[in-house]
Order: structure tokens, then sequence, then C-alpha cells
């Protein structure tokens, strides 16, 4: 399979240092609400997150980010799974954002640490009753015989839980990743790109272009 001529040119937008702000995240919001209000791409909180795992290899997959702290970047899921685990022995995470509509991306490198049980607690309380059976039914990661097992286990839990309220399972909450590195990527015509980084220095962040 030849994608040798797949190619196309960048020309919607430029990054200068003059228009970059002091504070990474105030760049990040400016960017996602750019990217939320044209309306184009499905899920602007898909975001790719990639670990360590038990073996010492890298791993990604996609995520959904959930909200944008003070201290960093929230995403849910069960503690259990192979990258819940991978984060309990390697926290160093890494999350990559990519917005073809507006040819940007963001790279984003961070420690993850849990969030509070109150935090876990008032997120689980406000997804959807199947999104909430679904939580008791996966053992995520685990192999399963068949999908028959899923769907009679949720079948069993909407009896369960009929005109109940459901827990949140202590197996499954969220994590923050606090940043201590940004990359922003802007596509620019004749692939010179602009890439400009911020590293954390203190309570500071230091900011600088990187070649194409």
């Amino acid at each position: 399979m030849d994608l040798s001529d797949l190619r196309k040119q960048y020309t919607k937008g430029e990054l200068l240092e003059k228009e970059a702000p002091q504070n990474p995240f105030d760049l990040f919001g400016h960017w996602f609400d750019e990217v939320q209000k044209a309306g184009i791409e499905s899920e602007a909180n898909a975001l790719t997150l990639s670990t360590i795992d038990l073996m010492g290899s890298p791993k990604s997959r996609v995520v959904l980010l959930k909200e944008v702290r003070e201290d960093g970047f929230v995403f849910f899921t069960n503690y259990n799974s192979e990258k819940g685990q991978s984060i309990a022995k390697h926290n160093k995470v890494c999350l990559s954002f990519f917005w073809p509509s507006v040819e940007r991306q963001i790279i984003i490198q961070g420690i993850a640490q849990k969030l509070s049980d109150k935090n876990s607690d008032q997120y689980f309380s406000s997804r959807p009753r199947g999104s909430q059976l679904g939580a008791h039914v996966s053992h995520q990661s685990r192999e399963i015989d068949d999908r028959s097992s899923l769907e009679d286990r949720l079948a069993q839990l909407e009896v369960e839980y009929k005109d109940k309220p459901i827990p949140r399972p202590s197996h499954w909450g969220g994590f923050v990743v606090s940043p201590v590195f940004f990359e922003f990527w802007q596509g620019r015509p004749n692939r010179l790109h602009d890439r400009l980084v911020y590293h954390q220095t203190g309570v500071k962040w230091s900011i600088n272009r990187l070649s194409p």
C-alpha cells in the first residue's frame, strides 16, 4: 500500500510568540474554545493518552477529557484497567490532542494522580444510568468469552438497581494530569510548521520555538 502521494498544504493559521500567553493553560483554553465553536470536530475533547505498561512498553489509546482544572487535565477510567495499572506503576504520561479541522496539535507531558473520592463521586453521579451500570459490568481490559456475558450482567444490574441510585464502583474514578510540558503545533505551508513549547520552571513557564 503506497501512501507516498497522500499530502496536503497547511494554511489555516499561525502561532507567533507575540500572540502566546505566558500561561499555557490560557492558550489551551483559547484553542479548545475555537474548535468547539467551529462545531466541526465531533469530539473535540478526545485525546490520545500514552502510558508505559507493566512490561515497560509504550501504549496509546483515546480517552475523553472531562475537566480542565488549575492543577491539570481530568479523565475517568477503571483503575484496574490496563491503563489504570500502568499509571499506578509509571505515573508519567503524555496527552495528545489533534484537531485536523484547524490543523492543530497539542502535546502535554505530566504526572497523573487519582482524583479524590468526592470528585469522582460527583462526576459519576452526573453520568447517564447506562454508563453508570457499564462501569459495574466491565472488568476493563480482562479477557471474556463473548459479548453475551456483558449483556447478561447488564440485564441483571438493570433489575437490581431499578428505581435505585447506582453507587460508584470503588475501582472506577478519575485521574488528573498535572502538566510539566506543553507543545502547541500549528500547521503551516511548506511543512514549516509553528511549534511553541512551554517548560515549567518553578511556578513560571518558559516559552521556546522548535524548528519544524
